[in-house]
């Protein structure tokens, strides 16, 4: 949010005492590197300090929607004049979080516009697959249908809450950023619902690759502005546009990034996700699943999935990074695997960057997995050891993909193929029978050329 801002020059406005000097006081000032880009970074050196925050996740202890941190991570870098705006925002969505009548409309749009319940498939033959690998034995694998949403992703379920509360503080923009499309297409339809004027940014690789995305948008009504680069460029784009016209537009946040309160409005508009996940469990098979899977870029569905069970403490929470043609060969999306500690686009999570605190361009061949923070929620969660990080490389999400096409007949967006690409590694260390349910985030029609691309011409 603070792109375009020298280092030096924020310290000197003292916009970190403004917003967390006392949380950032244990590090030594040594360890910031000026970095136009990300503004300041953490290297990689430097062991990140345990700071005495604990985060609360009962849904009795509400205040934890007001709170900036996710242990030392979170919080607002951001110049002096987005302080107020923020706090504005903070207040509007606590406010429309307790208001009845937001409340309801939100579960009349939720229920008759974006399509929800979702199902939770039991994917049979898929299940049999695993089995027959480890002599008969093996989990019971379930998909949640988030791809079955109108736009054909959980993109909707944040899009739509946020264009309704963008109309309730009187905003007429709205503007976002989105890498693969999918947020673009879920805020651009939620925008022509409500009236609303949508500006969306989006980078000049991804508008190559994902073309059908960019006509949805366009047939929807959004004003699509392409940047040079990739997600981080559009995100970075849209900010700016936004801090222009701080009166009478709305910046949209898709992604679990950003300044708070945006990560944890957009885990509380997608965990309806869980919500559901363990009223179907229950119904199914009269218990909780043993274990949660979602792919991780900035972290959206798996938060979506994974917040509603942090408590319970018997489910595994496993979230799947992309890892591009390997860890070793630099061209990853592996964030928290390879990550370091930073601020970038207003918060602090873990980051991929260089020595010298440069950001490194993520890489995958999933597109909406290529960003190079994650969410500062699932940095903590790592750091305290309640979540689980994997890794799978675009050649196994590809075959994830084809796997699921043939034996169940859906096809999963190459997002989502990292997280079922991750059942050759789980399901043989499981006990039979045990549930495993992993996140069907996004409908794969709009990968099917890259899919088909990269096979080769004798499958």
């Amino acid at each position: 949010m603070a792109c375009n801002i020298n280092v030096e020059s924020i310290l000197g406005q003292g916009i970190f005492a403004t917003t967390s000097s006392k949380k950032l006081q244990a590090f030594p000032s040594h360890n910031y590197k000026p970095n136009v880009i990300s503004c300041v970074a953490i290297g990689p050196t430097h062991k990140v300090p345990q700071l005495p925050w604990k985060l609360v996740f009962h849904e009795k202890e509400r205040p934890l929607l007001s709170n900036e941190k996710f242990g030392i991570y979170g919080g607002k870098f951001v110049p002096e004049t987005l302080i107020s705006p923020l706090t504005k925002l903070d207040y509007e969505f606590n406010s429309a979080l307790r208001d009845p009548q937001f409340q309801m409309d939100l579960q009349v749009a939720l229920k008759d516009y974006v399509g929800r319940e979702t199902p939770l498939y039991f994917a049979q033959r898929l299940t049999d697959h695993y089995k027959s690998l480890n002599k008969g034995i093996g989990p019971d694998i379930y998909l949640k249908r988030e791809d079955l949403n109108h736009g054909g992703a959980h993109k909707i379920n944040n899009a739509i809450a946020q264009a309704m509360l963008a109309k309730r503080m009187g905003c007429k923009n709205v503007v976002a950023s989105t890498g693969a499309g999918q947020h673009g297409v879920a805020t651009a339809a939620a925008c022509a619902k409500l009236s609303l004027e949508c500006t969306i940014f989006m980078g000049t690789l991804d508008m190559e690759r994902q073309p059908s995305n960019v006509l949805l948008m366009n047939h929807l009504g959004a004003k699509v502005k392409s940047v040079e680069g990739s997600f981080k460029d559009a995100m970075s784009e849209g900010i700016r546009n936004w801090v222009n016209d701080l009166e009478t537009s709305y910046f949209l946040a898709g992604a679990a990034i950003g300044p708070h309160p945006c990560p944890t409005m957009v885990r509380e508009f997608q965990s309806i996700i869980g919500k559901e996940t363990r009223k179907q469990a229950m119904d199914k098979w009269g218990g909780k699943p043993h274990v949660l899977v979602a792919c991780v870029g900035s972290g959206s569905n798996a938060l979506g999935l994974f917040h509603e069970f942090i408590q319970d403490e018997d489910v595994r929470l496993i979230g799947v990074e992309a890892g591009g043609t390997g860890l070793d060969s630099g061209k990853h999306s592996a964030t928290i695997a390879r990550g370091e500690v930073g601020v970038y686009h207003g918060a602090m999570s873990y980051l991929l960057q260089d020595e010298e605190g440069q950001i490194i361009g993520p890489h995958s061949i999933g597109v909406g997995l290529e960003y190079p923070g994650v969410s500062p929620e699932l940095s903590y969660l790592k750091d305290i050891g309640r979540a689980e990080f994997s890794m799978v490389t675009d050649e196994e999400a590809i075959k994830a993909y084809k796997r699921l096409c043939r034996l169940e007949g859906i096809f999963p967006a190459l997002e989502s193929s990292h997280a079922l690409a991750f059942l050759d590694k789980l399901c043989s260390t499981l006990k039979d029978g045990e549930k495993v349910i992993v996140n069907l985030s996004g409908r794969g029609d709009k990968d099917a050329e890259a899919v088909f691309n990269h096979t080769p011409k004798h499958e």
